[in-house]
């Protein structure tokens, strides 16, 4: 039980710890466009955070889905499916990633209208949509390769190139909104750059050979690839739901307060992606765990730390209530730069 415990320990940490740098990509932006550009910057920013859900969703999605199938097959000794599992996310990311890219290119401006944008925040609002679905493949990438070097017994990397890449993206939204002047555009940059930075992190473990993937010469499987995506769908939902609920949010709150709705709501719904990422980072957590001892067929030991992780998220869910519920008024103020009374009451009261 101790070995348990401490294998659980071990992989749930590093994995909160990395996912709430990952999700902390678009809280910088938030923070960065809300005291460089104001509440029409942040309302920008919140109309078009549905499309980076959608965006790392999939790449969670074919991440985890094909990370767990390479996971299973290896502890059975099938090395030659465990290396397809591989070779058909990439080959699935490439497919999602041209998709997203050349929406990015050729579909920015309607997706804005349709996300709910006003003349106001148009433009804002379509030059960061297009940054982020332009780099759609870096963001789908470097979810693939972090649930896979994590499947493959380095937590801890995967963690480093997480955190390094949300460090990058702080530093360089500084650089780019303040000393460079370049506004919600510079925001989006800083942040698309983000997961190539994750991503030569993650290179090191290629480079000493540490991998037991690889990709191989294998002929593209519709029927494999729907079961790598069928693993992974829950992941897609979760990040899917929490951009149809923001986008929901964001059409009513235009309604009823305006921009600075969007604006209130979007704070709101940025510390949200936070804490879910919490919640994600212990689902990621177990998951090679959980991969294992099912290619193991260990089933006591998959209860083990299923019930670990619902303990360790109900203390989680107790903590970060007690949190906001105390801490609220600064939470809000600290992206409230022009101290507007409506966006402050109204964001305190929504928390």
């Amino acid at each position: 039980i101790k070995t348990h415990l401490g294998e659980f320990c071990k992989y749930t940490s590093l994995n909160v710890l990395g996912m709430i740098g990952l999700s902390c990509y678009i809280l910088a932006d938030t923070f960065f466009v809300a005291n460089g550009t104001g509440s029409n910057g942040l309302a920008a920013l919140n109309i078009a955070i549905p499309a980076f859900s959608l965006i790392q969703g999939t790449g969670l999605m074919l991440g985890i889905g094909g990370a767990t199938k390479y996971s299973i097959a290896k502890n059975q000794g099938l090395k030659e499916e465990s290396n397809k599992a591989f070779t058909h996310s990439l080959y699935l990311g490439a497919i999602f990633a041209a998709a997203y890219m050349l929406m990015g290119i050729f579909l920015s401006s309607p997706i804005s209208t349709l996300l709910g944008a006003n003349n106001d925040i148009f433009e804002m609002c379509k030059n960061y949509l297009q940054i982020l679905m332009i780099f759609a493949p870096a963001f789908i990438a470097n979810n693939i390769i972090l649930a896979f070097v994590r499947n493959d017994g380095a937590p801890q990397l995967s963690m480093a190139a997480m955190i390094s890449g949300s460090i990058f993206n702080i530093i360089f939204d500084y650089i780019f909104i303040y000393p460079m002047k370049m506004g919600i555009f510079g925001a989006a940059l800083a942040t698309g750059f983000s997961p190539a930075v994750s991503l030569l992190i993650l290179s090191i473990f290629f480079i000493k050979k540490h991998n037991n993937f690889k990709p191989i010469k294998c002929k593209f499987s519709l029927k494999f690839s729907l079961r790598i995506m069928s693993v992974g769908i829950p992941s897609l939902v979760t990040e899917i739901s929490s951009g149809i609920v923001i986008f929901v949010f964001n059409i009513i709150m235009l309604q009823l307060l305006g921009n600075i709705g969007v604006a209130a709501y979007g704070i709101i719904a940025n510390i949200s992606i936070v804490v879910i990422s919490i919640f994600t980072g212990v689902s990621q957590g177990i998951q090679p765990l959980i991969s294992r001892y099912y290619g193991l067929n260990d089933k006591k030991t998959i209860k083990i730390t299923l019930k670990y992780a619902l303990i360790t998220s109900i203390i989680i869910a107790i903590v970060v209530y007690g949190c906001l519920l105390l801490f609220s008024n600064p939470i809000v103020s600290a992206f409230n730069s022009e101290n507007n009374s409506s966006l402050q009451v109204a964001a305190i009261n929504g928390l």
